[in-house]
């Protein structure tokens, strides 16, 4: 079996960005009733949203199923206050659960979380339970940066986020540390204010004892970890003038990192520095890049075709990152 563990319902049917521009639009009047509100869309309009783009691509590219989570770049979590956030959080993960219902072979749900900045993770905690005890959701995304690119809350070592960490080892589920847009100039969205998050994520988590704290918990971060399998030397030279055990020992029982980088030399290194038991197979489709790379001919986010090339990779190195990694990760992990 083969398992992305990073998709996003980037194709969701029109009404929800209708609702969402509605949302934000009744925000500056007074007068506006702030209810959740209901959201039309049929079983069928959710069906052709995924016939032609994701589910395609799963059956082109040879995958199987994929963990699959609300737009990360939509989730917006600096626009309007918690109750807004509440009520967009509570839309799109609805809406994931009904296409993991429609497509239980294809599809297993992860959440975002009503994030706001400056306000307790209480809201958070709640949707992640509801989530998972009731939707069958195995992890959720987590913003570092609820502020949208202006980085004014806790990092994530910050005892600000301890609670949200007891309900995940209690649920015995990983977090994805995912940003979301950002409204900062200096930071293009998915260029690099995605992936300024991983690297700092990872840097606060080495200069931190939160595994000592939580020895169980789990983190993926994404998009091949930023910049850390590149500059790891780096990290490993930090982490030994602050008198740390090596990283192996410090951070790789609990970090993890994905696949999602679209050139062949980016997953080759990768694949030289981390250590395979520590690589989840993902693309992200459909998500930051869509096009197709002219030296190749085929889509840049078609990283199956990149780890299939790696020659040095065992055919159990290949289980382990299509299958065995994304299970030891998301142990609630169950096809319908």
């Amino acid at each position: 079996m083969i398992i992305d563990c990073h998709g996003h319902y980037t194709t969701a049917p029109k009404a929800l960005e209708a609702w969402r521009k509605d949302q934000i639009a009744n925000l500056d009047k007074p007068t506006a009733q702030r209810t959740k509100g209901s959201i039309s869309i049929s079983d069928d309009e959710i069906r052709e949203s995924l016939e032609g783009a994701q589910l395609r691509m799963q059956r082109e590219r040879g995958t199987d199923v994929t963990i699959f989570s609300p737009r990360a770049s939509a989730m917006a979590h600096h626009i309007g206050d918690a109750t807004t956030s509440q009520h967009w959080t509570e839309h799109c993960n609805e809406l994931i659960h009904r296409v993991c219902n429609l497509y239980p072979k294809n599809f297993v749900g992860v959440c975002q979380l009503p994030q706001s900045a400056g306000v307790d993770v209480g809201s958070s905690i709640r949707e992640l339970e509801r989530c998972v005890n009731q939707f069958g959701f195995i992890g959720l995304n987590l913003n570092p940066d609820p502020s949208g690119g202006l980085w004014n809350s806790p990092p994530l070592t910050d005892r600000h986020w301890y609670p949200l960490y007891e309900k995940m080892v209690e649920l015995d589920v990983p977090a994805m540390v995912h940003v979301s847009a950002s409204c900062n100039p200096n930071f293009h969205t998915t260029g690099s204010h995605y992936l300024n998050a991983d690297t700092t994520a990872f840097m606060q988590f080495l200069t931190s004892k939160l595994f000592t704290d939580f020895p169980t918990l789990r983190f993926i971060v994404p998009h091949g970890g930023g910049a850390v399998p590149y500059h790891w030397g780096r990290f490993r030279g930090i982490a030994q003038d602050m008198k740390l055990p090596p990283l192996e020992e410090w951070l790789l029982k609990n970090v993890y990192f994905d696949t999602c980088v679209y050139h062949q030399a980016g997953i080759d290194c990768l694949f030289k520095v981390i250590p395979v038991d520590n690589i989840l197979f993902a693309s992200e489709m459909v998500g930051a890049v869509r096009g197709i790379d002219p030296r190749t001919n085929h889509h840049y986010d078609d990283t199956k075709r990149y780890i299939d090339k790696i020659d040095w990779l065992t055919d159990a190195d290949r289980t382990k990152v299509y299958e065995g990694n994304v299970k030891k990760v998301f142990p609630r992990f169950r096809l319908g």
